[in-house]
């Protein structure tokens, strides 16, 4: 007959202690590895909001009018100062008047692709006076249907202006950052408001906006930039020390829409403001200046791991340089 034989005593209690032992790293070592796979997935995702949006700022800032950025601090923002002025991390808005490159591209339907503004005035053209600017190859209809496309007709070219290049201005006071439009209204700011002329055939051709003055006594270069928006980063503050970057534009600091003779802001009641998040659970918000580089920070931090609140949580910071 056959004997079948059974474990004995011993070899029981082995198996149970090793049992015990692979039962208990084994848990650990599974928990480590969803840790570190749970951890990677909050990494990858801060880095990707984090990049989008210090690569959107950088995108944005790359087309500025260099001398027209400011800093402002709190929400309704202060008092402007020149980026140039800033020190500290207690700055909470970046503004700047941003150039019309989408226009400066041209249409890419037509053929050949022309810019609609031309960057360049004729100032030796006989049909140019101190009230009408002379600018070849500049087509006024097509900039005035790309921003009002852009604006969705919140923003015509008569809300417009052009930038002198190498004239010399002052960021708080010649575009209208601190709300007063004497200088501008007076043609001696940084930003000339414009109209076009109508007519055919005048298409290349630019009037002083109605309210400002002519161009008699003013320096006018060559060269110019036009430009129907400025441009604001804030940091809106919000719980646990985390706040929420949003974008702002169509408004011009240079122009007055509601009638009170002072300049349009992002925050000014009754103007169509376009504002959209950026980024949310932003810790930390910076930016400085060196000449015309500007160094940009944005840091953000996730508290929730895994749906719950850990704590300490998960940070990283982005930075970006823009010349």
């Amino acid at each position: 007959m056959l004997k079948r034989s059974a474990f004995t005593m011993i070899e029981l209690i082995f198996v149970i202690v090793i049992m015990g032992i692979i039962g208990k790293f084994g848990v650990e070592f599974l928990l480590e590895a969803y840790k570190s796979f749970i951890f990677s997935k909050v990494n990858h995702e801060l880095q990707a909001t984090s990049g989008a949006a210090v690569e959107l700022i950088a995108a944005k800032l790359q087309h500025r009018i260099k001398d027209s950025v400011i800093a402002r601090t709190g929400v309704p923002p202060a008092a402007p100062v020149s980026i140039g002025s800033v020190s500290g991390n207690n700055y909470t808005v970046l503004e700047w008047v941003g150039t019309d490159y989408e226009g400066f591209r041209g249409n890419a339907n037509t053929s050949p692709s022309l810019p609609n503004w031309s960057g360049i005035l004729d100032l030796n053209n006989t049909n140019a006076t101190n009230a009408i600017l002379i600018s070849p190859e500049t087509n006024t209809t097509a900039i005035n249907s790309m921003i009002l496309n852009l604006s969705d007709t919140n923003s015509s070219i008569n809300n417009a202006a052009l930038f002198f290049i190498g004239a010399n201005s002052n960021a708080v006071t010649d575009y209208g950052w601190d709300g007063s439009l004497v200088l501008i209204n007076a043609q001696q700011g940084a930003m000339h408001p414009i109209t076009s002329v109508t007519g055919i055939g005048n298409e290349n051709r630019f009037a002083p906006a109605v309210g400002t003055a002519n161009f008699t006594g003013i320096d006018v270069y060559e060269y110019y930039k036009l430009a129907w928006t400025a441009y604001a980063i804030v940091y809106e503050a919000g719980a646990d020390n985390l706040g929420t970057l949003r974008l702002y534009w169509d408004y011009q600091p240079w122009n007055d829409r509601d009638g009170d003779t002072n300049a349009d802001q992002f925050n000014t009641p009754g103007i169509q403001v376009k504002s959209a998040i950026i980024m949310e659970n932003v810790s930390t918000f910076q930016f400085t200046s060196i000449g015309d580089i500007i160094k940009i920070q944005v840091c953000t931090k996730s508290t929730i791991i895994n749906g719950q609140n850990d704590g300490d949580g998960y940070s990283l910071c982005k930075e970006k340089t823009i010349f």
